[in-house]
């Protein structure tokens, strides 16, 4: 017997999310139709509750009974009012956390804090970034349980949930780990670069009867070297022996440790060692340590700069506001400013919070919002957004949205949130970083057994060569970078520009697109219809009275064109009442005034509801065949007038999508309107391809219908409207601005409308996977090449090895060169765009 289940939904973030979990529900055998938002589900078919909670579990999900239905569930239209800004909260403020983690080193040093995060109960969903040593946390649980979750991991761990704490105690440990670095690598390498000179030019480093007591004392030295400026090498690896992994501090420990033992037990016990394996290797000891604390130094550096576009962001906001008050200005800390207070703004100010202008005009610079290099001009209505720049002018405003609620923390949220995910390719590296390290460990083990069982005289030498060179080299440091560092800069690039990415699987799916799919409304054009021409068909009232009775109707309606039928009749006073009015989706209105009934819409409501349009059909085709939307008004069943609505392309669309063309991507329009109009759109903008006539519900029917083809779908929408094929996309993309934008929605969102915004995001996208990819296989070739290299295959042609402290070398360099690849994407520049095409005429 077919029902309908109700599920509340945790763990959703977005978009991919739902279609994740729709997809899931609906390819059980039992599930005839599954409706998804990021809260709930409504399920029909014959599947039990427990089954679907079930299949929602392993999709990676949560979810528990809601209130049960009676009825099937009726196909549902989008939903905007889930998705707007007021609504739009992000992960992390669903009871998220997030905290700066201490010790970590390597990727297996995050699968296992992940691991240990992950295992608290409450915990929906843990993100660990190597890149920043983050961690962002989302779900009920109390702080306090995360940071020993972390403790227990081996690891040290501060949560911080403010923007301005974070930022300092991150800077803070940033500076005090780059002087701990410099001192450490300095104090080694002051007593590794003589020693390494003086076994390549005095003794060559062998142990005789005269200098026995001078290599004693030198080992003293450098084992207290390596306590000072190597402890937290063996620390992290102790702690991490106890907790039964490995990590790339146990790789250098090891190495290390075993080169001083070594050096040491011939220092202490000559004679056990034939003659020609005395030989020492202190050096290789304090030069490894003083390498590797060199390359994190570097790397820290590096990393610093990576995050600097997130931090600009985070300079945008004013620390104080000027409050307009009866006794005059007032000036007041930011964080003191609540909604509804008036605050008055001058020339060079920046603006605190988001609000609405009430008095005076001013030309504002969003650049570092919405990417936008001009500045746009301003007045009494127009809303304001935190960290614009007032360049010229003087207003007051409403506050309208503090603290995190700001259009400008959301988004340093979302990009914060974007740089701690990653793409399925990042995954990947981690799950075999996670592994590497007891790999490796076993390959030193092997190398160095078949070394002293096959090897030349003296074995025990080369043994120990064999087994600290494998063990230095084969640290998967620059793989467990690769991919976080891209995504911090990339992300972080992208948010400059003014494009919004959700996670890291955008970028990788946006790099993989071949079609994509443009909404025309407000996106292929300026969203703002007005009414050109009105033709009368009724032979008996003025044109004056047929438009007031239209707007007195769209006064009900939220659509677009009824803002341009209400703006058209210029209307003095209240309009007239309208009794039962309804909403046909993708059809029209109707209601009725003074006990006549009126309908105002397309062609299909009139049909449906039995009006004759055949007299005026020839005028209608003649409107869609300019590119216009014909709006058909019937009085009391009978067609009276026809509308004529233009909505005129978007100055910059034909160029935009020419050079998307131009780039190999196929285009196509989806739109709700009738195809002759859409057709005449699509003619002028230069789109092959129209997909016309669609109803809202059906929009996302028609993704899936190019994704059944074989194509990589992006949908190019308003956001709000398009919400469903937004999500049903492989990427959906939102043409968005300050706070409308609908972030929970669209994997990608764009902060200034223009579509010239939409090729600078799949730039950007494709550029950072083309920097993860060389940073990966660079990360690959260096582990593929140095492993065998340092467990001697080049013995049996140059009779040489590989020395440790090369190897130590090498593997801070694979490091530091990862860093300073993914940090060329802060240098980022789109392909220009041309100069902007006039507009081909309407056919």
């Amino acid at each position: 017997m077919s029902q309908t289940i109700s599920l509340a939904l945790e763990g959703l973030t977005c978009g991919h999310c739902v279609k994740r979990v729709k997809e899931a529900l609906e390819q059980r055998d039992d599930v005839t139709h599954a409706e998804v938002t990021i809260t709930d589900a409504q399920v029909s078919g014959e599947a039990p509750v427990e089954a679907l909670i079930a299949t929602v579990e392993a999709a990676g999900y949560h979810a528990v009974p809601a209130y049960p239905k009676a009825d099937p569930l009726p196909e549902s239209e989008p939903q905007p009012e889930a998705l707007t800004a007021e609504n739009s909260e992000l992960p992390a403020d669903q009871d998220g956390h997030q905290l700066l983690i201490e010790g970590m080193s390597c990727a297996s040093c995050v699968s296992r804090v992940e691991r240990a995060l992950q295992g608290v109960s409450g915990v929906q969903q843990a993100r660990v970034n190597l890149g920043d040593r983050s961690a962002l946390v989302i779900g009920e649980v109390s702080p306090q349980s995360l940071v020993a979750a972390v403790q227990q991991a081996g690891y040290d761990a501060e949560v911080v949930d403010d923007d301005q704490s974070r930022r300092e105690k991150q800077q803070l440990s940033a500076q005090r780990a780059t002087r701990r670095f410099r001192w450490q690598s300095a104090l080694a390498l002051a007593l590794g670069v003589p020693l390494m000179v003086y076994g390549l030019f005095g003794d060559n480093m062998q142990l005789t009867s005269s200098n026995r007591t001078g290599w004693l004392t030198v080992g003293v030295a450098t084992l207290l070297v390596m306590v000072i400026a190597g402890g937290h090498f063996y620390r992290n690896a102790w702690r991490s022996l106890l907790n039964r992994s490995a990590t790339m501090d146990t790789l250098v420990a090891l190495g290390t440790a075993a080169a001083w033992l070594y050096s040491m037990s011939v220092a202490i016990w000559p004679d056990v060692f034939p003659p020609q394996a005395r030989h020492l290797y202190f050096e290789a000891s304090a030069m490894i340590i003083g390498l590797i604390n060199l390359g994190h130094a570097l790397e820290q550096r590096a990393r610093a700069r990576s995050s600097q576009a997130l931090e600009r962001l985070l300079d945008l906001t004013p620390a104080t506001a000027q409050q307009v008050t009866d006794r005059g200005d007032e000036t007041l800390p930011v964080s003191e400013v609540r909604t509804g207070m008036r605050l008055r703004l001058k020339t060079g100010d920046r603006v605190p919070v988001d609000g609405e202008i009430v008095e005076g005009e001013g030309w504002l610079d969003e650049a570092m919002l919405t990417g936008e290099a001009a500045a746009q001009r301003k007045t009494a209505g127009a809303t304001l957004y935190a960290g614009t720049l007032l360049q010229d002018g003087s207003v007051i405003f409403t506050a309208q949205a503090t603290g995190k609620n700001t259009t400008l923390a959301r988004i340093i949220q979302l990009v914060r949130q974007a740089q701690s995910s990653k793409p399925a390719l990042g995954q990947l590296a981690d799950r075999i970083s996670a592994v590497f390290v007891p790999v490796v460990v076993a390959i030193a083990l092997i190398s160095a057994a078949v070394w002293y069982l096959f090897g030349p005289a003296p074995q025990m030498v080369y043994t120990l060569v064999i087994a600290t060179t494998v063990l230095i080299i084969a640290c998967p440091c620059a793989l467990g970078l690769a991919t976080p560092m891209s995504i911090i800069s990339g992300v972080g690039r992208a948010a400059e520009l003014g494009i919004l990415v959700r996670d890291a699987d955008a970028l990788q799916q946006a790099s993989q697109l071949n079609t994509l799919v443009f909404d025309k409304t407000g996106t292929l054009t300026e969203g703002k219809p007005r009414l050109t021409q009105l033709v009368n068909l009724s032979g008996q009232s003025d044109d004056a009275r047929l438009l007031r009775l239209a707007a007195a109707l769209e006064q009900g309606s939220r659509h677009p064109l009824a803002h341009a039928i209400i703006a058209a009749a210029d209307v003095q006073g209240a309009l007239p009442a309208v009794r039962r009015f309804r909403t046909h989706a993708g059809k029209g209105v109707s209601g009725e005034l003074d006990g006549q009934l009126i309908l105002l819409g397309n062609a299909a409501l009139m049909v449906e509801q039995q009006v004759d349009i055949g007299p005026a059909q020839a005028e209608i085709d003649r409107m869609a065949q300019r590119g216009a939307t014909p709006v058909l008004l019937a009085l009391a069943g009978k067609l009276t007038a026809l509308l004529e609505i233009r909505d005129p392309l978007r100055e910059e669309s034909t160029a935009a999508l020419a050079r998307l063309r131009e780039l190999g991507y196929q285009l196509v329009m989806l739109t709700g309107d009738n195809r002759a109009t859409a057709e005449a759109i699509a003619r002028q903008a230069g789109i092959d391809e129209v997909i016309a006539d669609v109803l809202p519900d059906g929009k996302a029917a028609a993704i899936v219908q190019l994704q059944q083809q074989g194509k990589k779908v992006a949908m190019i929408g308003d956001g709000i409207n398009d919400a469903p094929a937004l999500a049903q996309a492989d990427v959906g993309i939102a043409m968005g601005g300050g706070s409308d934008i609908a972030i929970e929605t669209a994997a990608i969102t764009l902060m200034r409308q223009d579509l010239h915004a939409v090729v600078d995001a799949l730039a950007i996208a494709n550029a950072t996977l083309r920097n993860m990819k060389q940073n990966l296989l660079g990360a690959f070739i260096y582990n593929s090449l140095g492993i065998p290299l340092a467990a001697g295959v080049l013995w049996p042609l140059t009779g040489t090895l590989l020395s440790p402290v090369i190897a130590g070398a090498a593997m801070a360099l694979s490091s530091v060169t990862v860093v300073s690849n993914a940090n060329r994407l802060l240098r980022f520049q789109p392909p220009a765009a041309p100069v902007k095409a006039p507009a081909k005429p309407l056919a």
